[in-house]
C-alpha cells in the first residue's frame, strides 16, 4: 500500500489529485474546529473535561470527529448524508418510481443523488434544531447536552441567535456535501468515505494520549498491540470472499462467436459492510431518547437506564449483538437478489457448473448467501462490542480506539482508496507483458 502511494506521488497527474484531496481534507478539519456563532468556546471545553461523551450522541459525535459536542460549524458532520443515503436505498425497494429511476442508468442516478441532497438538508435542519434545543441551558442547571456541567455553553438563547446557530450548522452540512463531491470528481477515492475516514482518524491521537496518561505505558502498549491484531483480522475478513464459478456458453451473433468464457461471482463474507452496526446502534438510541423526553414515566426511564445502556449491562450487549445479526441478514436480503442475478445469467447464456439455469440457480445462490452471511454477521457483532468488552480493562469504553464502527470504516475506506490508486497506476504504468 505504501509503495502505491509513493508511486502515485511520482506521477504528475496523480500527485495533483492527491494534493487536492489532502487540501480539501485540511479545509474540512479546519471547519470542524471553528465554533459556531454564539457558542462559548471556553465553557464548551470545560464541560468536555467533565463529560467525555454521551451514549445518546456517540454515533453522531464519532462521525463528526468530536465536532458535535464542540458545536462547531461542521458539528453534524457527514451523518445527515449517511442517514439520507440509507433512507433512499431502502425507499428504492419500496417505491416503484425510485426503482425505475435506478434502472435508467446515469440520468436516473443523478435524480436519486439530487433527492439524497434534499433529504440531507431536511435532516440537517431537524438535527441542528434538536442539538440547539439541547444546548440551551436553564439558569444554574446547565444544558441537556452536558447533563453534569452547569456552565452555559451559549451566550444567548434568544430565538434569533438559536435560528442563526441552526442555519450555520445546516449550511455546514451543505458545504460538507460539496467538499465530498469535489474529492470524488477531482481527487482520489470516494469523497464522502474519505471525510468520514478523516473525522474518525482525527480522534485516535487524543484517545491514545488519554490511555497513556490514565493507565501508563504498559497498558498503552497492550492496547496498541491488540489494535494492530484487530486491524489485521478485519483486513483478512473484509478481503475474504466466496467465488462462485460461472461459465458462459458460446453463441453465434451474426458472423461472430461470443461467449465461451469463465468468470465468477464474488460473494464477500461481510456483504453488508458497516450498515448493520449503524442500524443497530441507531435503533438502540431510540429508548434513551424517549427516556430523556418522557421523564414523567419513572418505570420506563429506570428500565432503559438499567437494561438498555452501556453501563455494564449484559442485556444491552446481547440485544446489540442480536440486532447486528438481524440487520446483516436484512440488508443483504434487500441488496442482493438471487432471482435477479439468476435471470441476468440466463439472459446472457451463463450458468453455474452443475446447477441448472433459472430457479435452481437462484436457490443455490440463496443457499450460499445465507450460509456465508452467518460468519459475516457474527464477525460484525464481535467487532462492534469490542469497545464494550474493553470497559473492564480500561475503565471506560469511550477511550478504546480500536473497535466498533470506527475501525470497520477506517479499514474499509483505506482498502478501497488503495485499490483505486493501484488501478489508476495500472492504467498509467502497465508493466504486464512488457517486463
Amino acid at each position: 500500500m505504501l509503495t502505491a502511494f509513493v508511486r502515485a506521488f511520482r506521477t504528475p497527474d496523480l500527485r495533483k489529485k492527491l494534493l487536492f484531496t489532502i487540501a480539501i481534507l485540511g479545509v474540512f478539519r479546519l471547519g470542524s474546529t471553528l465554533p459556531s456563532p454564539d457558542v462559548n468556546f471556553t465553557n464548551i471545553h470545560t464541560c468536555l473535561t467533565l463529560v467525555k461523551s454521551s451514549s445518546l450522541y456517540g454515533l453522531v459525535n464519532l462521525f463528526s470527529g468530536g465536532a458535535l459536542l464542540q458545536l462547531s460549524i461542521f458539528a453534524l458532520g457527514i451523518m445527515p448524508y449517511i442517514t439520507s443515503s440509507i433512507i433512499i436505498q431502502l425507499l428504492i425497494v419500496v417505491i416503484p418510481r425510485l426503482e425505475r429511476l435506478k434502472e435508467q442508468g446515469q440520468s436516473g442516478q443523478a435524480k436519486l443523488t439530487q433527492y439524497t441532497r434534499y433529504l440531507t438538508i431536511a435532516l440537517a435542519i431537524l438535527q441542528s434544531t434538536g442539538i440547539a434545543a439541547l444546548a440551551r441551558s436553564s439558569p444554574g442547571q446547565g444544558s441537556q447536552l452536558f447533563p453534569n456541567c452547569t456552565e452555559p455553553i451559549l451566550y444567548s438563547t434568544s430565538v434569533f441567535r438559536i435560528t442563526v446557530l441552526v442555519l450555520t450548522m445546516t449550511a455546514g452540512t451543505a458545504v460538507i456535501m460539496w467538499l465530498g463531491e469535489l474529492i470524488t470528481d477531482r481527487g482520489i477515492g470516494n469523497g464522502m468515505s474519505l471525510l468520514i475516514f478523516t473525522q474518525i482518524a482525527a480522534r485516535f491521537p487524543s484517545q491514545g494520549a488519554a490511555i497513556l496518561a490514565a493507565k501508563g505505558s504498559f497498558v498503552f502498549t497492550v492496547v496498541l498491540v491488540i489494535g494492530i491484531l484487530i486491524v489485521a483480522a478485519i483486513v483478512f475478513v473484509e478481503q475474504a470472499q466466496r467465488r462462485i464459478p460461472v461459465q458462459y456458453a458460446k453463441r453465434m451473433i451474426g458472423r461472430r462467436m461470443y461467449g465461451g468464457t469463465s468468470t465468477y461471482i464474488p460473494m464477500k463474507v461481510n456483504q453488508a459492510g458497516v450498515i448493520p452496526v449503524i442500524f443497530a446502534a441507531s435503533l438502540l438510541y431510540l429508548p434513551s431518547l424517549l427516556a430523556k423526553v418522557w421523564t414523567s414515566n419513572r418505570g420506563f426511564t429506570n428500565f432503559v437506564t438499567n437494561y438498555l445502556t452501556k453501563n455494564d449491562s449484559a442485556s444491552y450487549v446481547i440485544i446489540y449483538f442480536l440486532l447486528i445479526v438481524f440487520f446483516t441478514y436484512f440488508y443483504v436480503a434487500i441488496t442482493f437478489n438471487p432471482v435477479e442475478v439468476s435471470d441476468n445469467m440466463k439472459k446472457y447464456g451463463g450458468f453455474i457448473p452443475g446447477i441448472r439455469p433459472g430457479r435452481p440457480t437462484a436457490e443455490y445462490l440463496d443457499y450460499v448467501l445465507s450460509r456465508i452471511t452467518l460468519p459475516g454477521s457474527l464477525y460484525l457483532g464481535l467487532v462492534a462490542i469490542i469497545p464494550i468488552l474493553a470497559l473492564g480493562f480500561l475503565g471506560t469504553a469511550q477511550q478504546f480506539p480500536f473497535g466498533g464502527t470506527s475501525v470497520l470504516i477506517l479499514v474499509g475506506v483505506g482498502l478501497d482508496t488503495a485499490k483505486q490508486i493501484e488501478s489508476q497506476l495500472m492504467l498509467r504504468n502497465y508493466e504486464g507483458f512488457l517486463r
